[in-house]
């Protein structure tokens, strides 16, 4: 047979078309439809478990991927190594476009199907990498570790910081969507995390003319106003993730009062803000590329909301990469015409969803306990709130009974007021130690000038008559400066069985009124009891965490008594040696300690001027019958004073607190029940 020389060329056709066709099998289908669109049962064979060592050789050491890759492309040796120097630079790691969140579901999956546990180290270290990545405000940036440029900005665009919540929710819930579940401590983080998140979103919900609106694709770290990205991203309030921001706050559970308010405030202008009567036209051409975007009328079009809208006025526009608005589409050239998604219709998800959700909260609104005076506050949902300041801001104003909030055991990341018109309040922990209020405010944080310490409180009482009991009251800021845990302002308190925990600045007992701490165990580094009240300290733990000074009382020269401390231990770390039991943050301080045992980390000298010899004539500093290795009486401060029988009896619970009328048991102090 003669051969054909056209014959060889068909064979070669025929090879490409079919190398061609069985390359477009894994190509054409993107990464992000092979996790989602897969059967599970795919996630066991060996085509997966091909898969997965890439996505492991792309995570970087820090625990997050980079955006826009299709992880399921075969790859070189070259292209291995390279993977493998980039590993360690941490280079592009993000939460950008799905990034990481995206590769911790194929991880999930394969894990659910394989049980490898190297499936299940990589995706912890991927939710580490998310923990670590978050911001202090709650926020998340668009690439961790940072870049410089919009890079740094709290980023909502295409859903990034929405995608990140939604896989934390997932794992706090134990939906079943994830199959490697945290330990206990990586847990408790996830909570913390997630409860931070959500409080930046409510705090970076737009105010337009005092009203609260809805979000922008970016806001800035610092501000968290709305903030510029690339050229053609100006800040501006944004239809699409705005509606997918509100969707995750609608899943939550229980929502609290000002979720709720957020809620209804998007909703309603997502209302006002919807576009009806306009239809979105392409024109395609020959081989079905898009060549013109152009809006239409068209009656029967659903509604649609503009991707980008004024601040000022919720005004749609358009930009080209030169950054000027314009005010019709047709205005700005076919690159970014075309190129970019100008109108959304994500909105219409959450008007969709809104009726049944309000029925849900209906509902669960006649389920609520309808006990005034007994509140319990439960962060799995059990209780009548899941917040401690959403329970107190729901109780009556003024009561003339006392009201009773159970806080059941859980984290509570919150700042909690206690208002001058909620007295009358007890607000007991189910067990001090497994019941925490926390918080991390510090004085360069809250950044409000020369008296920020006093805003940086985690629990603050301006109540009357109010009783903590069983409760841990922490700043846990670390050691950076003031930052108090409890400050309490008001008259006739009583904390009882309480730790209060922190730093410098822990505790703030001032103003005017009586104050009574009992069974507590306090901690700090310096000045951390400070404060002008009148108050007295029976049988607590006053523990140093530094060289310095646990007392820095600033008591009123009218004040009969400052700080009395009775029958307390004085305890510090290992290696704190030289601790001063107080100093006078004004002149006419009163500090007194009677029947204390002192640990030897107490100073001979015992007290301080602070620099202020004035003080040494005015400051009134005595102690009575104190014992242990610190208690050195003959080395004191000349200054000071060592209490005769006669001049301690005048320091007893109930002449410092009490009302001299009346019978010891019904002194104030002892109403703690």
């Amino acid at each position: 047979m003669k051969f054909n020389p056209n014959y060889k060329c068909i064979l070669v056709l025929i090879a490409i078309c079919f190398f061609t066709r069985v390359s477009s099998q894994v190509h054409d289908k993107s990464w992000q439809k092979i996790i989602h669109d897969k059967p599970d049962e795919w996630f066991k064979s060996e085509e997966a478990k091909n898969y997965a060592q890439n996505v492991l050789l792309y995570q970087r050491d820090i625990g997050g991927w980079p955006k826009n890759v299709q992880m399921h492309h075969p790859l070189s040796d070259e292209e291995k190594q390279k993977l493998l120097e980039k590993k360690k630079t941490n280079e592009g790691a993000t939460t950008d476009n799905e990034a990481t969140t995206q590769e911790l579901l194929f991880l999930s999956k394969i894990y659910r199907q394989t049980n490898d546990d190297i499936y299940k180290t990589a995706f912890l270290k991927g939710i580490d990498y998310l923990l670590e990545a978050q911001y202090d405000n709650g926020g998340w940036p668009q690439f961790y570790p940072l870049r410089k440029g919009y890079y740094t900005h709290i980023t909502y665009n295409d859903d990034s910081m929405v995608n990140i919540m939604k896989l934390l929710k997932a794992l706090i819930e134990d939906s079943g969507l994830y199959s490697i579940k945290p330990s206990q401590n990586q847990l408790e983080k996830i909570k913390t995390s997630f409860n931070k998140g959500i409080d930046c979103i409510l705090k970076t919900q737009y105010r337009q003319n005092g009203v609260l609106t809805a979000w922008c694709a970016q806001h800035d770290e610092f501000t968290l106003e709305p903030a510029n990205a690339r050229t053609f991203e100006l800040k501006s309030l944004s239809g699409a993730e705005s509606a997918h921001i509100v969707l995750l706050l609608m899943s939550i559970e229980n929502p609290s009062k000002e979720i709720i308010n957020a809620v209804n405030s998007a909703v309603a202008w997502f209302e006002k803000t919807k576009i009806t009567g306009l239809r979105k036209d392409r024109i395609y051409n020959g081989v079905g590329k898009i060549v013109d975007k152009r809006m239409i009328p068209d009656e029967t079009a659903p509604a649609i909301w503009a991707r980008f809208m004024n601040l000022e006025d919720n005004k749609p526009f358009f930009c080209d990469r030169d950054g000027i608005k314009k005010w019709k589409l047709e205005d700005i050239g076919a690159e970014r015409r075309n190129g970019y998604a100008w109108y959304r219709s994500d909105p219409q998800m959450v008007l969709d969803a809104y009726p049944k959700w309000k029925e849900r909260l209906k509902k669960k609104s006649l389920k609520k306990h309808k006990d005034e005076l007994n509140i319990t506050v439960a962060k799995d949902g059990t209780g009548d709130y899941v917040s401690i300041q959403e329970a107190i801001n729901n109780t009556k104003s003024f009561p003339y009974d006392r009201v009773t909030i159970l806080i059941k055991n859980g984290v509570y990341k919150e700042k909690v007021k206690i208002h001058e018109w909620n007295p009358n309040i007890l607000l007991i922990g189910e067990s001090k130690d497994k019941t925490i209020i926390t918080y991390d405010d510090y004085f360069n944080k809250v950044g409000l000038g020369r008296n920020s310490t006093f805003y940086t409180y985690t629990l603050l009482v301006e109540a009357n008559n109010v009783v903590l009991k069983n409760l841990t009251i922490e700043n846990s800021s670390g050691e950076v400066g003031q930052a108090v845990a409890l400050s309490v302002f008001s008259d006739e308190v009583v904390v009882v069985n309480c730790n209060i925990m922190g730093n410098q600045d822990t505790l703030y007992a001032s103003g005017k009124g009586k104050q009574y701490y009992k069974d507590c165990y306090i901690e700090g580094t310096t000045d951390f009891i400070f404060g002008s009240a009148t108050a007295f300290f029976e049988n607590c733990q006053i523990h140093s965490k530094k060289n310095s000074y646990i007392t820095a009382a600033s008591t009123p020269k009218d004040s009969l008594f400052g700080y009395v401390f009775k029958d307390c231990k004085l305890t510090a770390e290992k290696d704190v040696n030289e601790v001063y039991l107080g100093r006078p943050w004004r002149v006419y301080a009163q500090t007194v300690f009677m029947k204390c045992d002192l640990g030897n980390h107490i100073l001979p000298k015992g007290w301080h001027n602070w620099s202020k010899p004035e003080a040494e004539k005015t400051a009134f500093y005595a102690e009575y019958r104190n014992y242990g290795e610190g208690y050195k009486p003959k080395e004191r401060a000349g200054w000071s004073h060592q209490l005769t029988k006669r001049e301690a009896k005048k320091h007893t619970l109930k002449r410092v607190l009490g009302d001299k009328n009346k019978k010891d048991n019904e002194q104030w102090y002892l109403k703690i029940n």
